[in-house]
């Protein structure tokens, strides 16, 4: 078996001198300042559309159903709750205990008398 010789293109033969793709390139007009975006494209930090109202996640029931496999499910939340289901029938239940366990989450109640009496 004889030896291949080492082809060149393999690693680099010579230590880059100039800047690395890392670091910012120098603005065009020589001001030092980095161009950070593309012209016509707004740089500036656009308000959230999603202004916080108090309210955050406490249940979430995640649901996973392939098509031509087996379903599956999950469904947890914040007071310990936490169950997983395989397959249709038991996924199906699941998502009945799941929406049971709103009514009767510790952590649910203010959320739930607002929602009943709205």
């Amino acid at each position: 078996m004889s030896h291949r010789p080492r082809s060149s293109l393999k690693s680099l033969t010579q230590t880059p001198t100039g800047p690395s793709s890392a670091e910012p390139a120098p603005a065009a007009d020589g001001s030092g300042a980095p161009k950070v975006v593309a012209e016509g494209v707004p740089s500036s930090l656009r308000p959230d559309p999603h202004p916080a109202d108090g309210r955050y996640v406490v249940a979430v029931l995640h649901i996973c159903a392939p098509r031509g496999a087996v379903p599956t499910a999950t469904s947890k939340c914040e007071c310990g709750h936490d169950r997983s289901a395989v397959g249709q029938r038991n996924v199906l239940a699941l998502i009945q205990l799941h929406t049971d366990h709103r009514d009767v989450c510790p952590l649910g109640r203010v959320a739930n008398t607002r929602r009943k009496a709205a």
